[in-house]
């Protein structure tokens, strides 16, 4: 059966992003170090990769699809150029409605105001059996996690300390969390959890 997975960069403090998230730093001041796993060393994280990149459909915030708040700038297609990386549907949390986006590799962003539990139900039928990924941003995973909407999280810890930003579990509530996998490299310890109800 396909489950509601979550993978996440954190630092070691536990924020997925730095302060100032802007145009010119999506990620904050400093929050770039918490992926240098993927980019430096992606032969020795495959299979951390691999997972995150096998979902058949995705999730996102509307700040991890672009820095822009209120009306959309429809010139602005992602953070990703022409050819996104997820391959799939991806469903992103907005306020304001926004026409499908068709993309090159077969990524489609399709934009969701309904709120959380519908674009999960979007991305449902989507996906058919295969998984769907919550992608993030931070507050989204907080609010599928306070939903109890995650089956399994898996937390990339880079051995960084950005003392402030966004952290990961504000507002989840107690969590139960059982370890499922462990494994590491130099610049990243892969955490795997199931999210226990």
């Amino acid at each position: 059966m396909s489950k509601v997975t979550c993978d996440i960069s954190i630092s070691a403090d536990g924020y997925g992003a730095g302060p100032g998230q802007r145009l010119e730093a999506p990620l904050g001041e400093g929050g770039d170090r918490l992926h240098r796993w993927v980019f430096e060393q992606p032969e020795a994280n495959a299979e951390a990769i691999e997972k995150i990149t096998s979902a058949g459909a995705y999730i996102m915030g509307r700040n991890m699809f672009g820095p822009g708040r209120g009306a959309w700038d429809l010139d602005w297609n992602g953070w990703w150029g022409e050819e996104p990386p997820y391959h799939a549907p991806v469903f992103v949390l907005t306020h304001h409605p926004r026409e499908t986006v068709v993309m090159k590799g077969g990524t489609t962003f399709t934009f969701v105001t309904g709120g959380i539990e519908r674009a999960l139900a979007q991305a449902r039928k989507a996906a058919g059996d295969e998984d769907v990924a919550i992608a993030g941003g931070v507050r989204t995973v907080n609010q599928y996690l306070a939903a109890g909407l995650i089956d399994e999280l898996r937390l990339h810890v880079a051995p960084v300390v950005l003392g402030a930003g966004e952290r990961l579990f504000e507002g989840t509530g107690d969590l139960r969390l059982k370890p499922a996998e462990v494994s590491r490299t130099d610049l990243v310890m892969h955490l795997t959890y199931r999210i226990v109800r």
